[in-house]
C-alpha cells in the first residue's frame, strides 16, 4: 500500500514539518488613544472571502480547489432537485478552467428590486443571495446550498469567471475578474433552450495548487448522481497533455468522458458500495416516502463485513458526522429488528435484546432526505439539527422495514442471524476485554512491559513511536528525547483486524500492548480524552515488510480508532533511505531524486568514476555525469573499489568525485541507523519529516482496505495490475 501518495479521497497521507518558525518581533502595544473608528476595517464586496478563503471552502489546499467545482454543481443540483433541470455537464479545459452547465430555468436577468442591477450580477457578486431563502415563494422548495454563498464565493476566488444564461429565448452573458464584473449584463445572441453555465479558472495566488485529480471529480459527481434519480451527468477531460500528465488519477482512467444516469437512486449507490462484499438479504431493502413535509429515501443492506458503513445527506449534502436523521434510523431499525426477532423466536428470553452495536454490524446504508429549512452546524454542513427529520426518518423507516421483513423472510432469517451473531460475539468480546483490563490492574501494572514511556504526563506534548523490531526499538530508545517521546517495539506482523472481532484482536499481545498504551481502551468503551499521547507515530523499515506492517496499522486505527484519524493524531515517520558521506560531511536523501540532487551539487560538472564491487552488488541506474562502463585505474581520480566498499548486500556504494571518496549507504531497516543517526534524522522535532494522515473521503478509504486487507482476492489482484507501474523502489 503506497504511502508517500495515495490517492484523492482514499488514505491520504499529508507531508509536515515540525521545523519550528522564528517568532516574529513584539511591538510595543498602542495606547487607547491611537484605537479609533478609523481603525475599524470594513471589508466591501467580496473582499471577505479572499482575504479568510478557508471559512467558505474549508481550506486553500486541494480540497477547497475542488470545493469551487461542488459548489457550482450543487447550484444545478438545486434546479434538478426543484424538477427543472435533467442534464448537467461538467468540463475540465486547458489552463487549469472549469466549465459547468446545466438545462435548468436559467438564471434570473432582469434588475434585481434591492440591488438595482441584474439578478445574475447579484447572485454571482453579492454574499447571501440567492433563490433559497424564501421558503414557499422562492426558487426553491428544497436546496443542498443553504447560505447561498457558492457563486459568489466562486466567483471570488478566479481570477476570471464567466456567467451564460439562456432564457426566454434569449442569451445573455456576463463576464468578472476576481469577483468585479468588467462589464454589464448583455445579451450576446438567440436561445432555443434554456440553462446556466458557469466557467471559472482558480486563483493562483489563493490556492497551493491548481491542478485538479479527475478520480475525485469523477466519483464525487457519481455520487450526486445517485442521490438525484432521473439526472444526466457528464463529465469531460478536455485538458491539455501537460495539464493531464500531473494527474496520475487521469493516467487510471484514461476515458475522457463519464456519463451518470441512475434510475434505483440510493438503492443503486448502496448495490455500488457492497459490489465486492458477500451480502446476507439479497434483496436490498429501499423507501421512498414524505413525512410531515420531509421526504425520506433510505436503502440498506447487509453483508459479512464487521463494521458499519452509512452515509447520509440532507438535500444532497453529505453529512460526514451525521445528525437528528442519523440518530432516527439508528433508533428505528433497533427497534423493528427487536420485535421481528422476538415475533419470530429468534430472542427466546423475554429480557433479551439487541443493542444498537449489534444491528449496525456489516450494514450499508444511504439517507437521503429532503427539507425545506435545514439547520446545519456550519458551512461545511457537517452535521443536521432538525429535529422533524429524527421524527419523519423513525416514522418512514419503522412501518416500511417491518413490512419488508415480513415479505422477505428468507433475506429477513439472514439479517437477523447475522444481528444475533453479531451480539454473541459482542458478549465474548467485552468479557475477553474486561479479563484484560481486570487481569493488568490486579498485576499492578497498567502499561505494557515493553513500553519505554516518557516523563511528561501532559499528552498535548506526548508522542508513542511504534517500532517495527527490536533492534529498531534499541536504537530508538537510546537516541530519543526521553522527556516527550514514547517508544513502543513490535515483533512481527501484527493481525488484520479487517476479519477479526474485539475478542481475537484483544488475544494478539502487540495489538493488546499497543490499545493499553495508547490508554483510551476500544469498542464501546473507547474514550478519545484518556489518549495519553497525541501524536502515535508508526516507524517501519523501508521495504516490503516495513510497508506490510505499516498497512496492517492503518487498518486497526481506521476499523478500530477512526476517531484517532480523523482528528489528526497518526502519523507515519519518514526516515531517510541513502546517507551521502563525504570527508567529515555527511547528508541524508528521503528519495532517489533528493540522492542524485545531493550528488549533482558535488559533481559540479567534474566527472566522478563507480566504485561498486563485490558480485552481489545490485545494478543501480549511473549518477549524473557517470559513465555505466565499469571503472578503470588510471585517470583522473578513478580508483577500483576495495571490499571495504561494499557491504555483504551490496547496500553501500562508493564514488569519486574530483579525487574525493563519497560513500553512498541505502538503508533498509532503522536498525542500521545509530541512536545519533535515528535522531538527527526521524526524531528530532526540528529537523524530522512526517506525515500525517487523514482520511478525507470515507467511501473510498473504507473500499481500499477491504481490497487491499479483505478475504476477496481477485480485486486486490486488479487493484496491483492497475497500479503496478506507479511503485517505486520495491525490494523483493
Amino acid at each position: 500500500m503506497p504511502l508517500r501518495k495515495i490517492q484523492k479521497g482514499r488514505i491520504e497521507v499529508k507531508q509536515t514539518s515540525d521545523t519550528k518558525q522564528p517568532k516574529s518581533k513584539v511591538q510595543s502595544p498602542k495606547s487607547a488613544t491611537d484605537y479609533s473608528a478609523s481603525s475599524i476595517t470594513v471589508l466591501e464586496g467580496l473582499e471577505a472571502v479572499r482575504r479568510r478563503p478557508g471559512m467558505y471552502i474549508g481550506s486553500t489546499g486541494a480540497v477547497g480547489l475542488h470545493h469551487l467545482i461542488w459548489e457550482t454543481v450543487d447550484n444545478s443540483i438545486d434546479e434538478a432537485m426543484a424538477g427543472f433541470a435533467k442534464r448537467i455537464t461538467v468540463r475540465l479545459l486547458p489552463d487549469h478552467t472549469v466549465e459547468v452547465s446545466d438545462d435548468g430555468r436559467g438564471i434570473p436577468v432582469d434588475i434585481h428590486p434591492k440591488t438595482k442591477v441584474s439578478a445574475l450580477e447579484t447572485v454571482m457578486t453579492v454574499l447571501h443571495a440567492g433563490g433559497k431563502f424564501g421558503g414557499e415563494d422562492s426558487g426553491y422548495k428544497v436546496s443542498g446550498g443553504l447560505h447561498g454563498v457558492g457563486a459568489s464565493v466562486v466567483n471570488a476566488l478566479s481570477t476570471y469567471t464567466k456567467a451564460e444564461v439562456h432564457r426566454d429565448g434569449k442569451a445573455y452573458a456576463q463576464e468578472y475578474k476576481i469577483g468585479v464584473p468588467l462589464k454589464k449584463v448583455h445579451e450576446i445572441g438567440k436561445a432555443k433552450d434554456t440553462g446556466t453555465t458557469i466557467t471559472f479558472r482558480p486563483d493562483a495566488s489563493i490556492f497551493e495548487t491548481l491542478d485538479f485529480e479527475w478520480k475525485t471529480i469523477v466519483d464525487h459527481l457519481r455520487q450526486h448522481t445517485y442521490l438525484t434519480k432521473g439526472v444526466h451527468m457528464i463529465i469531460k477531460d478536455e485538458r491539455g497533455p501537460e495539464e493531464k500528465s500531473k494527474d496520475l488519477t487521469a493516467l487510471q482512467f484514461p476515458n475522457p468522458t463519464f456519463q451518470f444516469y441512475f434510475e434505483g437512486g440510493v438503492a443503486s449507490y448502496v448495490r455500488y458500495l457492497n459490489h465486492n462484499k458477500e451480502t446476507k438479504n439479497e434483496t436490498i431493502f429501499s423507501v421512498d416516502k414524505e413525512s410531515e413535509g420531509v421526504r425520506v429515501e433510505i436503502a440498506l443492506q447487509y453483508s459479512n463485513e464487521f463494521s458499519e458503513l452509512l452515509f447520509a445527506f440532507t438535500n444532497n449534502t453529505h453529512n460526514p458526522d451525521g445528525g437528528t436523521h442519523v440518530a432516527g434510523f439508528r433508533t428505528a431499525l433497533t427497534r423493528s429488528i427487536n420485535t421481528y426477532a422476538r415475533n419470530k423466536g429468534f430472542l427466546k428470553e423475554k429480557d433479551q435484546s439487541l443493542s444498537g452495536e449489534d444491528v449496525r454490524e456489516g450494514l450499508t446504508t444511504v439517507i437521503s432526505i429532503k427539507l425545506r429549512e435545514p439547520q446545519f452546524e456550519s458551512q461545511t454542513k457537517g452535521k443536521l439539527g432538525n429535529t422533524e427529520a429524527k421524527t419523519a426518518v423513525e416514522a418512514v423507516l419503522g412501518d416500511a422495514f417491518l413490512i419488508f421483513l415480513e415479505e422477505h423472510p428468507k433475506d429477513a432469517e439472514g439479517i437477523v442471524g447475522k444481528c444475533v451473531l453479531s451480539a454473541k460475539a459482542r458478549a465474548a468480546a467485552k468479557m475477553a476485554r474486561d479479563t484484560i483490563l481486570r487481569k493488568g490492574a490486579l498485576e499492578g501494572f497498567t502499561l505494557p512491559g515493553k513500553l519505554a514511556d516518557c516523563s511528561s504526563r501532559h499528552a498535548e506534548e506526548s508522542e508513542l513511536y511504534i517500532v517495527e523490531g527490536d533492534s529498531a526499538g534499541g536504537s530508538a530508545k537510546q537516541g530519543r528525547d526521553r522527556h516527550t517521546q514514547a517508544i513502543l517495539p513490535l515483533r512481527g506482523k501484527v493481525l488484520n483486524v479487517e476479519r477479526a472481532r474485539l475478542d481475537k484482536i484483544l488475544t494478539n499481545n502487540e495489538l493488546k500492548n499497543l490499545i493499553i498504551a495508547m490508554g483510551t481502551n476500544i469498542g464501546e468503551a473507547f474514550e478519545i480524552e484518556k489518549l495519553r499521547y497525541h501524536r502515535i507515530v508508526i516507524m517501519t523499515d523501508a521495504d516490503v515488510d516495513g510497508a506490510h506492517i505499516r498497512t496492517l496499522l492503518l487498518t486497526f486505527f481506521y476499523r478500530h480508532f477512526p476517531a484517532l484519524i480523523t482528528k489528526g493524531h497518526i502519523y507515519i515517520a519518514q526516515p531517510p533511505l541513502y546517507s551521502v558521506k563525504y570527508g567529515k560531511s555527511m547528508q541524508y536523501a528521503y528519495n532517489d531524486e533528493e540522492k542524485e540532487k545531493i550528488l549533482a551539487e558535488l559533481e559540479k560538472n567534474k566527472s566522478v568514476k563507480s566504485l561498486r564491487g563485490g558480485a552481489n552488488t545490485p545494478h543501480h541506474p549511473p549518477a549524473m555525469g557517470e559513465s555505466s562502463n565499469p571503472p578503470s585505474q588510471g585517470g583522473s581520480g578513478g580508483v577500483l573499489a576495495d571490499a571495504s566498499d561494499t557491504d555483504a548486500s551490496g547496500e553501500t556504494e562508493s564514488l569519486v568525485i574530483a579525487g574525493i571518496k563519497v560513500n553512498i549507504q541505502r538503508y533498509k531497516g532503522l536498525g542500521e541507523m545509530n541512536p545519533e543517526q535515528l535522531w538527527d534524522t526521524t526524531m528530532d522535532p526540528a529537523k524530522r519529516l512526517m506525515k500525517i494522515v487523514t482520511a478525507e473521503d470515507a467511501e473510498a478509504a473504507n473500499e481500499i482496505f477491504e481490497i487491499l486487507m479483505g478475504d476477496e482476492v481477485e480485486p486486490r489482484k486488479k487493484f496491483i495490475q492497475t497500479h503496478a507501474k506507479q511503485v517505486q523502489n520495491l525490494d523483493i
